[in-house]
């Protein structure tokens, strides 16, 4: 067999036996290294130089050989133009490092434009031998989404994903108790332990204006293998506040410097690093009680993928009621009623991982619910832009909230649009699994229109009708309980009149 060919395949198995190590981009490898090593390079060090263009972000590599059978050994290290990048050894056969993170044994930071050297250890290579191996290298830009911590789902599966979105750790102004009592900084693995023992499935670590966390979480993630680590940033400004999912890059804050002009400009450079921007906390107070905690800032409501519309944090301040001035949902609605189309979500802002699950604002109440293909970075942050998402209240919470419209030749999920003539009926079906006795309210702009009680049982479905008024408008669903406590809270269905547009 030839060299290529066999390497290619050897490559290919790696690539499906490696879900746990450092994730792979799917297309082809900008660079690819192949030869030999014989014994004249036992115990010797070979440097396998590559260049590495201006502009370069993330810099991921693939390693294999066909020596295993006959003891062969060969460690691994990297060499910018500048330093020596780290060393694995023979422990790892793939390294990704970046100016944000990198896999350990190696140092995250910018990636000088240049001459690179992949540097082979060849502790063992016995006389007669000849081993072949091939390192395939990826290059992307600085500009390039970040796709995640591993390269698998970790479970490749559709379901509801309980998570919470908006969570501090010791990178910013995360506090919790020393082994001794001490109120310290928060270590990352604390805040991560804590919120896998709550059974979420997902948990995204938001520090202010901070992305020194990104690294921790990367050598987390093979450990929580139970749950997906999302990176976050809560760009803090004067202006107001505002969490960025999945981002690991640079971004300027300042407003008023370069590139930061303004709100809008840099909610653009967070979209063009495939963040998802999302709102927080609205209505919170701005001044000396919580600086620049309330949102003042004028932005382009397009650019608005979520509103963060309930807050631990501001629930824990009026003894855990949903419903106080500090609610977000109003300042979400009017958005709607302006004809955008904007998933609400739901964080508890926890800035302390020992405070008990019972109480309000602990880290996982309230909780954002997602449907998603699998479990994974991709699939969650498209499903919360499409607003395939509820916010739970309860503890331990719903196994499942949703909506669905129907109407003569169309339909919708939650998030979802449907198209109606004027006079023509919609049929809509909630179905709620897990619920306490409750009651669901059905909500439009303007208000809750009806209540209708929830049958009892594990899983319940509630049907109802509207009829098209020939406008434009959105339906949601909330769960309350016998007393009208809000217990859950569904994302809309967006209605449209068959031959008009939606602003």
């Amino acid at each position: 067999m030839r060299l290529a060919a066999a390497l290619t395949c050897l490559l290919a198995l790696a690539l499906a036996s490696a879900a746990a190590a450092s994730p792979v981009p799917e297309r082809p490898a900008d660079i690819r290294l192949e030869g030999q090593l014989t014994r004249a390079d036992h115990e010797t060090y070979v440097e396998l130089p590559f260049a590495v263009p201006a502009g370069t972000g993330r810099l991921t590599v693939l390693f294999r050989h066909d020596g295993a059978a006959d003891r062969t050994t060969i460690d691994l290290g990297m060499r910018d133009p500048d330093r020596f990048r780290g060393w694995s050894g023979g422990a790892r056969d793939r390294l990704t490092i970046s100016a944000s993170d990198a896999t350990p044994s190696y140092l995250p930071g910018p990636l000088p434009a240049g001459t690179w050297n992949l540097v082979l250890g060849v502790p063992n290579l016995r006389a007669g031998v000849t081993t072949r191996y091939a390192a395939e290298i990826w290059l992307e830009p600085q500009d390039a989404p970040f796709a995640g911590f591993s390269d698998a789902a970790l479970v490749a599966a559709p379901g509801w994903w309980r998570g919470d979105l908006h969570v501090h750790s010791g990178h910013s102004d995360g506090t919790c108790q020393s082994r001794r009592g001490a109120r310290v900084p928060c270590p990352l693995f604390k805040v991560v332990e804590t919120a896998a023992a709550r059974g979420l499935d997902f948990v995204a670590l938001t520090e202010h204006n901070a992305v020194s966390h990104t690294q921790g979480l990367r050598e987390l993630q093979p450990y929580f293998d139970d749950i997906l680590l999302i990176p976050g940033r809560e760009l803090t400004t004067f202006q107001g506040h505002a969490n960025l999912f999945g981002l690991t890059a640079p971004l300027e804050f300042r407003l008023g410097a370069p590139g930061a002009t303004d709100l809008n400009a840099v909610a653009d450079r967070a979209a063009s690093l495939g963040a998802v921007v999302s709102i927080n906390h609205p209505r919170m107070p701005s001044g000396e009680a919580c600086m620049g905690c309330g949102w003042r800032g004028d932005l382009d409501g397009s650019k608005i993928d979520a509103v963060e519309v309930l807050n631990g944090g501001a629930m824990a301040a009026f003894g855990g009621r949903a419903e106080s001035p500090l609610s977000g949902i109003g300042f979400w609605e009017n958005l709607l009623n302006q004809g955008h189309q904007i998933t609400a979500i739901a964080g508890s802002d926890s800035h302390d991982p020992d405070r008990p699950v019972e109480a309000p604002g602990a880290l996982g109440r309230p909780a954002t619910v997602i449907w998603a293909a699998s479990l994974s970075q991709s699939d969650l942050m498209a499903s919360l832009r499409a607003g395939r998402v509820f916010i739970d209240l309860t503890h331990p919470g719903l196994a499942a909230f949703d909506l669905e419209a129907r109407a003569e030749g169309a339909s919708a999920v939650m998030g979802g649009q449907i198209t109606a003539s004027p006079g023509q009926m919609i049929a809509f079906r909630a179905t709620i699994a897990g619920a306490p006795a409750a009651r669901l309210y059905v909500v439009e702009p303007g208000g809750a229109v009806e209540v209708l009680p929830v049958p009892e049982g594990a899983e319940a479905t509630v049907a109802f009708t509207r009829r098209s008024e020939g406008r434009t408008g959105w339906l949601r669903v909330e769960l309350r309980d016998l007393d009208g406590a809000l217990l859950a809270l569904s994302n809309p269905i967006y209605l449209t009149v068959a031959g008009a547009n939606r602003p």
